[in-house]
């Protein structure tokens, strides 16, 4: 997604597209009369980590309702809010735009960042010890940040994408410095076939010695999906080994599409 990142492209074989849950759906529409950290801690842990260990990403539908999507889209004009805008055709990322947050970041994008990351930390730290990486990560986000921080990477990474029709995004990894945390969440703000058709969301897995298979994640508006970073473990007949992941957005149809990515580590 981001400058100072690594930027890499492969060819897919289409997989399978993944549809949200209908029941996971309900329970959403259900949380969304609660706060933003009420709606985290209510949602299904248990299945998301499945879900991350299974596919390498899992949809949390109904994260954001519609009203808190459309403001952080609507404030994209508001150029105050951000470090740095990035136009993807001159740096080869593809077509369309993103800014960077600026800190101190919203109050809903903070939020979501820091009530987000100990849900994740298990993962996180089970994924790193199966694949033999020392790392590990803090339960709390701000013991986290100042890791990121004591090592020089102290700029904001949560930003806001905006896609017109033509524009995508190649696939990559959003890595910004030696301190990584392995998952990381992208936020549908539009209503896919109301505001635009096509601009999917797309995740490639590399294992050794074959192609690379390809996840669909068909979302709405206030929809998130989790998904890793750059590598992940899977559990083959002699242990566990790691497989690459990228990701990007399918060309866009018509009409505007704006995501909101939150990355829990910062940049150099």
């Amino acid at each position: 997604m981001g400058t100072g990142q690594i930027q890499q492209r492969e060819a897919a074989v289409a997989g399978p597209r993944r549809p949200v849950p209908q029941a996971r759906r309900a329970d959403a529409a259900r949380r969304h009369e609660a706060d933003v950290v009420t709606r985290i801690d209510g949602i299904d842990w248990v299945a998301v980590a499945r879900e991350l260990d299974d596919y390498g990403c899992a949809a949390i539908p109904g994260l954001l309702c519609a009203g808190e999507c459309d403001a952080l889209a609507a404030a994209y004009g508001n150029d105050a809010r951000y470090r740095s805008r990035i136009e993807m055709r001159r740096h080869g990322f593809g077509q369309g735009e993103y800014k960077y947050f600026r800190y101190p970041l919203p109050d809903l994008v903070a939020e979501l960042r820091t009530a987000l990351y100990p849900h994740l930390v298990p993962v996180a730290n089970r994924w790193n010890a199966a694949m033999g990486i020392d790392v590990r990560y803090p339960a709390a986000h701000r013991d986290f940040i100042a890791r990121c921080h004591h090592a020089g990477q102290s700029r904001p990474t949560p930003l806001l994408l905006r896609y017109g029709a033509g524009d995508y995004n190649c696939l990559h990894q959003d890595l910004y410095g030696e301190h990584v945390f392995p998952l990381q969440v992208a936020v549908l703000l539009s209503e896919p076939g109301r505001d635009f058709t096509g601009g999917e969301f797309v995740l490639t897995e590399q294992r050794p010695r074959m192609q690379s298979r390809a996840e669909v994640v068909a979302l709405r508006q206030g929809d998130a999906v989790v998904f890793a970073v750059s590598q992940r473990p899977v559990q083959g007949s002699r242990g566990s080994y790691r497989v690459n992941l990228r990701h990007g957005v399918s060309r866009l149809h018509a009409g505007q599409r704006y995501t909101l990515g939150i990355i829990f580590h910062d940049a150099a």
